[in-house]
C-alpha cells in the first residue's frame, strides 16, 4: 500500500524513488523466474510434453494473466525519464495491470469453484427471492414516484420527479445504504415506501443467508469427503490382511481354477494297415464315398461299427457263470462287432 501512495505522488523523495525501484526490480524478477520455472516444469505432465505442449500450457488464462503482468512490469521498470520510472501517463496506465498479482493467492481457482458450486446447487432459491425481490422493488418504486410527483420539499425542489428518480431511491433503500438524498413528503409516499421497505429487504436479505448455508453445508460435506478418503487405505489394509490370514490357514484357498481343454480323440476303429500298392487306392475310394455323402474332404466321418449280439450257448464258461451273472453279481451280455468284444452291464 505504500508503494501504491509513493507511485501516486508526482514529487517523491529520493529515498522513496529507490525503495520503489528495488521493491519493483525484486518483485519482477521473482515472478519472471517463477512464470518460466512453471512453463519448464509443464512438460512432466504427458499432455504439456514438447514445444506445443508448453504453447497449450501459456494458453491457460492463469498463465496469460502472468505473462501479462510480467511483460507490464517489465516495461514499468524499463521505460521511464530522468530517473523517474513512472514518467509518461501511458505506462501510469499499465500500473493497473499489476493489481493483478493478487490473483496468485489462489492460483488453482478453488475459491471461485467453490463459489460457483453453492451457487450452482442453490440457483432456485436465488432465481426466486432474486425475482421477487426486484418485483417488489418496480412495482413500490412506481407507486413512490406516483404519490410524490408534485409533492415539493422545503427548498421548494421536486424530489421525484421522474420514475428514474423514485427507482434510485428504491434501490438505495432496499441495499440499506439510505443516502438521505431523496425523501418521501406525503403521508401517502411514506406509507408506500414503509411497507416497501420491510417487504423487498426481507427478500434481498434471502440471497445472504442462502449462500450463507450453503458454504456451510459444502465445506461440511468436503470435510466429510476428506474423513472419508482417509478410511479408503485402511480399509483395504484390513481386506488384505484378513485375506493373508485366511490363505495361510487354508492350503487350497486360490480364489481360480486352471482348467486344460484336452484334446479331441477320434473315435475311428483302427484298421490293418493296407498293403502299398493298395494305399492309393483305397484314398480314392474314401474320397469318393465322402463326397456321395455330402462331406468336405477335410472333415472326418466317424464309422460306428455294428454290434452283435451272441446267443447265451455261445458265452465262454471260463469269464462268466452258467446263469450269466459275473463275479460282481451284475447280469453280463457278451457283444461281438467287428472284431472286438464289448462287455455290456
Amino acid at each position: 500500500m505504500e508503494k501504491w501512495g509513493l507511485c501516486a505522488n508526482q514529487e517523491r523523495s529520493p529515498t522513496s524513488l529507490i525503495l520503489t525501484s528495488l521493491m519493483e526490480i525484486v518483485l519482477v524478477v521473482f515472478f519472471g523466474t517463477e512464470y518460466v520455472v512453471r512453463l519448464w516444469s509443464a512438460g512432466c505432465r504427458s499432455k504439456y510434453v514438447g514445444i506445443w505442449g508448453r504453447l497449450r500450457f501459456a494458453r491457460k488464462p492463469i498463465s496469460i494473466i502472468d505473462l501479462i503482468v510480467v511483460v507490464a512490469s517489465m516495461v514499468v521498470l524499463c521505460v521511464g525519464s530522468k530517473g523517474q520510472v513512472f514518467a509518461t501517463s501511458a505506462i501510469r496506465g499499465i500500473r493497473f495491470l499489476q493489481i493483478l498479482r493478487m490473483l496468485h493467492v489462489d492460483r488453482q481457482g478453488g475459491t471461485w469453484r467453490l463459489l460457483g458450486s453453492v451457487v450452482f446447487i442453490h440457483r432456485q432459491e436465488l432465481i426466486t427471492t432474486l425475482y421477487i425481490g426486484f418485483l417488489g422493488l418496480i412495482f413500490s418504486s412506481y407507486f413512490v414516484y406516483l404519490a410524490e410527483k408534485d409533492a415539493v420539499n422545503e427548498s421548494g425542489r421536486i424530489e421525484f420527479g421522474s420514475y428514474a428518480d423514485a427507482l434510485w431511491w428504491g434501490v438505495v433503500t432496499v441495499t440499506t445504504i439510505g443516502y438521505g438524498d431523496k425523501v418521501p413528503q406525503t403521508w401517502v409516499g411514506k406509507t408506500i415506501a414503509s411497507c416497501f421497505s420491510v417487504f423487498a429487504i426481507s427478500f434481498f436479505a434471502l440471497p445472504a443467508g442462502i449462500l450463507g448455508s450453503g458454504f456451510a453445508l459444502k465445506v461440511q460435506q468436503k470435510q466429510r469427503q476428506k474423513h472419508f478418503n482417509r478410511q479408503i487405505p485402511a480399509a483395504a489394509s484390513l481386506i488384505q490382511t484378513a485375506w493373508r490370514c485366511y490363505a495361510a490357514e487354508n492350503p487350497d484357498s486360490s480364489t481360480w481354477k486352471i482348467y486344460v481343454r484336452k484334446p479331441a480323440r477320434s473315435h475311428t476303429l483302427l484298421s490293418p494297415s493296407p498293403k502299398p500298392k493298395k494305399s492309393v487306392m483305397v484314398k480314392k475310394k474314401k474320397f469318393k464315398l465322402d463326397k456321395d455323402n455330402g462331406m468336405s474332404p477335410g472333415e472326418k466321418m466317424f464309422t460306428v461299427p455294428h454290434i452283435t449280439c451272441d446267443p447265451p450257448e455261445d458265452r465262454r464258461p471260463d469269464h462268466f457263470s452258467t446263469d450269466g451273472y459275473d463275479s460282481s453279481g451284475k447280469q453280463a451280455h457278451m457283444c461281438a462287432g467287428a472284431g472286438h468284444s464289448v462287455l455290456i452291464l
